[in-house]
């Protein structure tokens, strides 16, 4: 193997290339048109246009992969994760076109790559699975009578694909048919393939996966579990290990569970073996054929490289560990950084600062004790067409309270400037005393996330008075010398429009007037206040912990920068399709009806009328792309249909 092609993007194409440049093997990126100036081109050893921008014109076209290994003089692939990595119509042509697939093969990922598919093996050997139905028949009126003999909370499953896309939880048999429409359609569009299963919903489970490895001599172990439970949409964003509910005997079952079911489909490679763990009880939910994202939450506690042990196993060797050599040590922790706001929704944008945090003496003398994979740089563009995970940060302790610890001093000491992110959730979240106390299931951001996403606004309305004077001011400036006169100024932060009095003091201090406060004393520049300007008159601002916009709204009328705006009107959050309307002109709504679906960063999106209201107006079509602040509908009030 001389020359790897990565079919992938970003931080994990860049992680596959250290590995393989490591080990003396060149490496081809490839990119779309919007990722032509991103890392992972410069840092492989060549690079080849796919030419398009959307997944559909470029990582996801087997043609355009295979020309570009074939013109770069590649003799194997690796997929790392997402797009084509479980395709099996992908793996065989790699293999087909006489190059080394680096994953497993073909007929192993027909055979456990497909939920459904997994679960049937699982039956035949023995692992324990929750009652469902993933048949051939695919019509709704098959899944009602399954539904109807299963019994509600139901789970609907997309049988392709992972990423929580195509999941949709049921607790009643009317919702069922808008969930098969809704998991169906964003399954098609994420994986191409509209295929479902449906199966008994636990509701208070832990998420916990084996890491499992096996060679092409017969040998299969496990790397331990990794606690992934909390989640939003379905998606992961804290992952650990050991997990805090896992003790060595149930590892060892569950660990024997996961072997089993690869071993029984002939596997070889890398793979996760997903489970719901249910006091000491747990059940398959499905296995994963490639590399996970969290994987170096493994490499952090057995200190091994996961990548190079796959790039060694497709080459023939044997697996360089037996199980009883697998020595797992201390704890680790792994948080996605992810281009979106406190409510999930995703954003694209510029990132106009950006910083990596500092490792602590400890950290620089402890290899791997903090560790950042990323895509990131000043000047990078989150586009619509990936999703929105930025990168990961990975501390590895000697136990859970310190890497908790270590942990959120990183994220306080990470810059991401231009766009939002969910760094002070993730940091809200690690505080959270149900996390820290090991006792996070999967329904804890359903059961938190309002009072954490009100934590977080709080924070930022306590100090976004001096995040906005430190921006006004950071181009001008101040008087050595006091001023008698007062400056009134109006400043917008989360909608509300605040008025305040500034006072100049001398040496840079201010005083400031609020009506119904104190008046309090500020020194510019504030230490520990980081602000970028995204607009003329507007910035993001970030300090260790909090992270919020604020607009200078002095300039405006005041009755428009007072103006408390009702529902008038549904903006589009961010970049996306319109792929679904459920709502027509003249039609009364109630608070938090639908009324209009948006496909972005690969997931479909509701937005609801905040209040009741008639649809006045609706200014989109079906299959529209639309930009933040777009006016998508208008409303009239709920007594009248004229607009407002």
């Amino acid at each position: 193997m001389k020359k790897i092609l990565i079919a992938n993007r970003g931080e994990i194409a860049r992680r596959i290339i250290h590995t393989a440049h490591r080990m003396g093997i060149e490496t081809v990126a490839v990119y779309s048109d919007a990722d032509a100036n991103a890392l992972h081109v410069r840092e492989a050893t060549q690079a080849v246009a796919l030419g398009g921008a959307a997944s559909a014109d470029t990582y996801l076209r087997t043609d355009k992969l295979l020309a570009a290994a074939r013109a770069a003089g590649a003799d194997a692939v690796h997929p790392g994760y997402g797009f084509l990595s479980e395709n099996a119509d992908f793996a065989q042509a790699v293999v087909d076109a006489g190059l080394t697939w680096i994953g497993p093969s073909p007929a192993a990922i027909r055979a456990l790559g497909s939920k459904s598919g997994a679960k049937a093996l699982a039956h035949a050997h023995g692992v324990p699975c929750l009652p469902g139905y993933a048949g051939d028949d695919q019509s709704d009126e098959r899944f009602a009578a399954e539904a109807a003999r299963i019994g509600t909370p139901l789970m609907v499953k997309a049988v392709a694909g992972g990423g929580g896309r195509g999941m949709r939880l049921v607790t009643e048999l009317a919702q069922l048919p808008a969930a098969l429409a809704s998991a169906r359609s964003e399954a098609l569009a994420g994986f191409g393939c509209g295929d479902l299963l449906i199966e008994r919903a636990l509701l208070q489970p832990r998420h916990v996966e084996v890491q499992i490895f096996a060679d092409a001599h017969g040998a299969c172990i496990h790397l331990g579990e990794r606690d992934c439970s909390v989640q939003r949409r379905h998606q992961k964003i804290i992952e650990e290990s050991p997990s805090p509910a896992v003790d060595a005997a149930l590892r060892e079952r569950m660990g024997a569970c996961a072997v089993a079911l690869a071993q029984a489909a002939g596997y070889v490679g890398a793979g996760t073996v997903e489970f719901l763990l249910d006091g000491a009880e747990f059940f398959l939910m499905e296995m994963n054929t490639r590399l996970q994202v969290e994987h170096p939450v493994t490499e952090a506690l057995t200190g091994l490289d996961l990548v190079e042990w796959q790039i060694r196993v497709a080459r023939g060797e044997p697996l360089p560990l037996a199980q009883s050599q697998v020595v797992l040590q201390g704890h680790a922790i792994e948080v996605r950084l992810c281009a979106e706001d406190a409510h999930f929704r995703p954003h694209t944008g510029s990132v106009l600062q950006f910083s990596a945090p500092q490792a602590t003496a400890f950290e620089r003398a402890a290899p791997g004790a903090l560790r950042f994979d990323h895509a990131l740089e000043e000047g990078a563009e989150v586009t619509p067409h990936y999703d929105a995970m930025l990168g990961k940060l990975i501390v590895h302790a000697p136990t859970r309270v310190e890497a908790i610890a270590a942990l959120v001093r990183a994220l306080q000491g990470t810059r991401v400037l231009g766009l939002p992110t969910n760094r002070a959730f993730l940091v809200a979240c690690l505080q959270h005393p149900v996390f820290a106390s090991g006792q996070a299931l999967v329904p804890f951001l359903a059961e938190h996330a309002q009072e954490l996403q009100r934590l977080l606004s709080n924070n930022e309305l306590s100090v976004h008075i001096p995040w906005a004077l430190s921006a006004i001011f950071a181009s001008n400036t101040l008087s050595d010398l006091p001023c008698a006169m007062a400056r009134p100024l109006r400043l917008r932060h989360q909608g509300e429009v605040h008025s305040i009095a500034v006072r100049e003091l001398g040496g840079g201090r201010l005083l400031v007037e609020q009506a119904g406060a104190e008046p309090v004393t500020l020194q510019l520049p504030q230490r520990g206040v980081h602000c970028v300007a995204v607009g003329p008159r507007r910035w993001h601002c970030q300090t260790s912990g909090v992270d919020g916009w604020v607009e200078h709204a002095s300039w405006e009328p005041a009755a428009r920068a007072g103006a408390a705006g009702g529902a008038t009107e549904l903006r589009a959050p961010f970049n996306g399709k319109v792929v679904a309307l459920p709502v027509a002109a003249g039609q009364a709504l109630a608070a938090g009806d639908t009324v209009v679906v948006i496909e972005s960063m690969k997931l479909e999106h509701s937005l609801a009328s905040p209040a009741a209201a008639t649809v006045a107006e609706l200014l989109v079509a079906l299959g529209q792309q639309v930009s933040p602040g777009q006016v998508l509908a208008r409303f009239a009030p709920a007594t009248q249909g004229a607009p407002v």
